[in-house]
């Protein structure tokens, strides 16, 4: 059978990797004795996968898990896990699926809540970011490295930013929202987002002071998104 669960990650542990949060539920696994499958071969490995993972330093409400497992009641695998799970890492529900698209095809949607200081250029901003997504092209360089060398390529993002609205201005600071695409068939951080207004709208954020949290994830069938749980 296949659990597929949701869970938080806050706190301290918003800063531990991707890779170091699958360790952490593996070794969960085994000491709440979970009944986890393996694969075969010389290098057995347990049979889940994390969605989406996500930058060092960013909280989020909603991100999921696909567990593979020996037969086991959802209520019980949600309790002997939380158990064991810090609690920065709860799982919040889980339900048993049919074998069919794993949870990192599913996901091509994220959505994110970020705040953070303007040092200036604040009056006006909110007018000045609609017209900023009127653009048909906003452009960010990306980097990626092959062989020791970097081969940089400019992307248009703006096909990625599937909304984009102001929260809520107190003083100086600013909360937006926003839905950006994610997966594999397109991925825009919110860091790059964010220089990208930095720089295109000269607004002097003070990146420092930025706070983003994910506030949740879709999947998307036919044009119409929805929660993969």
């Amino acid at each position: 059978m296949i659990i597929r669960a949701k869970f938080f990650k806050k706190g301290y542990l918003r800063y531990i990797s991707h890779l170091d949060l699958m360790r952490l539920f593996h070794r969960t696994f085994n000491k709440a004795k979970i009944p986890i499958g393996y694969s075969e071969g010389f290098n057995p490995h347990p049979k889940f996968s994390i969605a989406n993972p996500l930058a060092l330093g960013i909280e989020s409400d909603e991100e999921y898990i696909d567990i593979e497992l020996d037969n086991m009641e959802v209520e019980d695998f949600i309790e002997k896990m939380n158990l064991v799970l810090p609690k920065d890492v709860q799982i919040i529900e889980g339900k048993s699926i049919e074998k069919g698209e794993t949870i990192d095809s599913l996901i091509s949607w994220a959505h994110y809540e970020i705040e953070f200081e303007l040092k200036e250029n604040i009056e006006g901003f909110g007018e000045n970011l609609m017209k900023w997504l009127q653009r048909d092209e906003i452009n960010i360089d990306k980097i990626r490295r092959k062989k020791k060398k970097e081969i940089k390529r400019v992307e248009n993002i703006r096909p990625l930013i599937g909304n984009l609205t102001v929260k809520e201005i107190h003083e100086k600071n600013v909360v937006l929202n926003t839905l950006l695409k994610a997966g594999s068939n397109g991925n825009l951080k919110p860091m790059d987002l964010v220089e990208a207004m930095n720089r295109d709208m000269e607004l002097k954020i003070d990146l420092q002071s930025m706070d983003i949290r994910r506030t949740g994830q879709y999947a998307e069938k036919d044009n119409n998104i929805f929660k993969p749980l």
